[in-house]
């Protein structure tokens, strides 16, 4: 083997380095996960910094922060995701599956920013020059501000950063990028993580944003090391079936603001256009007079989402019935059930049950389980539900209804959409007992909501 060269094993779940092959990750745990790659040997950690300069701590109070205010991407959608929008020399990884529109919404970002006077550098190692120009006139014009590079080698994209000093650089994709140092494939791990780790040092140094494309596996994660999602500084999901027409973006981890935020999104033949009220997008095509159907509202950070749950309850031809649930967690319909045949004596373990979530959204908030028990105990009963009506709370084992967090943002929004009555928790009675205008109906127990409907 040549000088200065090795031989090392990666797991490709976590990232962790071992001198030699072992069948289960010691730091994961995971089984056969370990691939063998060649690594140039590089300069010691203590030499690095003996070659650093004026190496000093900094005081609290001496740092200064006029110069990271926030860029807005004149998107609201993921302005909101961020925090408020992007901080400089952010690192910011944006996931999701082929053909969902991860380049398209960044390519849309760097038109706004071009009309801000922002420049904007953007890195393909996917597309050509050409191609990147079909994609963005369906978009629309673009400002002078926006440069376009395809190249793949991170030497050459490093010195053009460091030439050009753009405020933000837009890197597509980072398993196609690859580090000469390193000798093994562009996307292995020791690639990939390499690449991040050049690219948080460009990021942090010069103060520029840096948002990275990143594929993601069958399973919907981010492809690469999780030590990937370790380094950046925000990790964006990008989810939705494709060949539907709505897609959300999921903020999993922020450094600079709330994961709990989400961005909703149309796909169109122009591009990506917001979504500003996803309430109404949810509850269209809702039936009338139809049983197992009802309105629940759910958190997602600061803003209330108004949904449709749907239920469908009937006798079973199988020795072991069906469950089946879509856009909620599947454990938890079966525990609710439970509590339905439990509390109630509803003989529901010889019939099939069917809980969806109409919208395609998917949803785990505990408040939604007092309407998934109603649509359950609707559709059993084939008795519809009056279609003005919402309802939101937790469901304990007991068959008591719990409190909710944000009662009156929740409350407020159903009153916006229209609706005339609220089904919430007894104990959340007195943080709404000053809105007017609507019907505030408070239960303790699963047998009292039952008895409204």
């Amino acid at each position: 083997m040549a000088k200065g060269k090795t031989t090392v094993f990666y797991c490709q779940n976590c990232g962790y380095e071992s001198s030699k092959w072992a069948g289960q990750c010691p730091s994961c745990r995971e089984w056969n996960t370990f691939v063998e790659e060649v690594v140039q040997k590089g300069v010691s950690a203590r030499e690095a910094v003996k070659k650093r300069e004026n190496l000093k701590p900094v005081s609290l109070k001496e740092v200064d922060t006029s110069e990271a205010l926030r860029i807005t991407t004149g998107m609201e959608e993921l302005d909101r995701v961020l925090g408020g929008g992007i901080v400089p020399g952010s690192l910011v990884l944006v996931g999701g599956d082929p053909g969902i529109g991860k380049s398209t919404l960044l390519l849309q970002v760097c038109k706004n920013l071009t009309e801000l006077n922002k420049s904007v550098l953007y890195i393909s190692g996917e597309e050509s020059l050409q191609q990147i120009k079909l994609r963005a006139q369906r978009i629309g014009e673009f400002g002078e501000s926006l440069l376009l590079l395809c190249e793949t080698n991170l030497d050459t994209i490093s010195e053009v950063i460091k030439a050009r000093k753009p405020d933000v650089v837009v890197i597509d994709s980072i398993q196609t990028m690859y580090n000469e140092t390193v000798s093994s494939a562009p996307g292995s791990v020791s690639q990939v993580r390499e690449s991040t780790g050049v690219l948080m040092q460009l990021a942090k140094g010069i103060g520029i944003s840096i948002f990275i494309v990143g594929h993601v596996t069958k399973e919907g994660v981010v492809a690469g090391p999780r030590v990937l999602e370790h380094m950046v500084d925000t990790v964006l999901y990008f989810e939705g079936d494709r060949h539907a027409a709505y897609r959300i973006l999921r903020g999993v981890k922020n450094r600079f603001g709330s994961t709990n935020e989400i961005g909703v999104f149309e796909m169109r033949d122009t591009g990506l256009e917001q979504v500003a009220n996803p309430s109404e997008y949810m509850l269209s095509g809702k039936p009338e007079n139809s049983s197992g159907s009802i309105v629940a509202c759910s958190m997602e950070g600061t803003r209330p989402i108004l949904l449709e749950v749907q239920a469908l309850v009937c006798q079973s031809n199988l020795a072991m019935p069906r469950r089946t649930a879509a856009g909620t967690d599947y454990n938890r319909v079966n525990l609710l059930m439970a509590v339905l045949e439990k509390r109630l004596g509803m003989h529901l373990s010889a019939c099939d049950a069917y809980v969806n979530i109409a919208g395609g959204i998917r949803m785990n908030e505990p408040a939604i389980d007092l309407a998934i028990v109603l649509a359950i105990v609707s559709s059993y009963k084939d008795r519809p539900v009056d279609e003005k009506t919402i309802a939101f709370g937790e469901v304990g084992l007991s068959g008591e209804v719990r409190a909710v967090s944000m009662v009156q943002q929740r409350v407020a929004e159903a009153r916006k959409l229209g609706f005339e009555t609220v089904i919430l928790p007894q104990v959340c009675l007195k943080s709404v007992e000053k809105l007017q205008g609507i019907k505030i109906i408070g239960v303790s127990t699963v047998k009292d909501a039952v008895r409204c409907i």
